[in-house]
């Protein structure tokens, strides 16, 4: 599954809002620095949709507020 997310660090409520199947926003407690808001986002992904950290990667926009991101769901 791929989706496009646009990411808004720096925010008191962290959580995930979906405006489409394969958009969404994502607010996360971290700043934008030495990839701690990519670790963030890559946590509460796997946390939303129940998978290991390990599948699932950012795509591109690894330094943009918008990236792609794919998730892989395995049995």
């Amino acid at each position: 599954m791929k989706l496009t997310v646009k990411v808004k660090p720096n925010n008191k409520n962290p959580g995930i809002d979906f405006t489409t199947e394969t958009e969404c926003t994502v607010r996360l407690k971290s700043l934008p620095v030495d990839g701690k808001a990519n670790e963030e986002l890559i946590a509460q992904l796997a946390k939303h949709f129940k998978v290991p950290k390990g599948n699932i990667e950012i795509i591109s926009g690894f330094t943009s507020k918008t990236k792609k991101v794919s998730i892989l769901f395995r049995d």
